[in-house]
């Protein structure tokens, strides 16, 4: 087992509740080396983290262990089978929640 490839698996098994299912799939093509996480459905979310934090640093620490071995090293993680993520909303906002200046909103305080 690579370095990058040993790396993510030794740390997403600790972040998860099921490490048996985490599965690490280690590719190289021209672009680079591909690692491909699966993780159990449950545990998608310690993964991810908070708008993408985990996943975010999960990839820097893994561009760094590729830099160390001269190898560029992206990270995809696999949406589980069975996953039940709820769609996106449009983002627009709703008219009943217009944007306020400072001053309408401290009138709008009562004392």
């Amino acid at each position: 087992m690579e370095r990058d490839e040993n790396f993510v698996e030794q740390v997403v098994k600790m972040l998860v509740d099921h490490p048996d299912d985490v599965k690490v799939d280690r590719t190289v093509d021209e672009m680079g080396v591909l690692i491909t996480l699966s993780v159990h459905p449950e545990d998608m979310g310690m993964v991810i983290g908070r708008e993408g934090s985990t996943a975010k640093a999960l990839r820097t620490l893994l561009r760094v262990v590729g830099a160390r071995n001269n190898a560029r090293v992206n990270l995809k993680i696999n949406e589980p089978e069975g996953s039940e993520r709820p769609q996106r909303e449009n983002n627009q906002p709703a008219e009943s929640s217009e944007k306020k200046t400072l001053d309408q909103v401290v009138g709008d305080i009562q004392i």
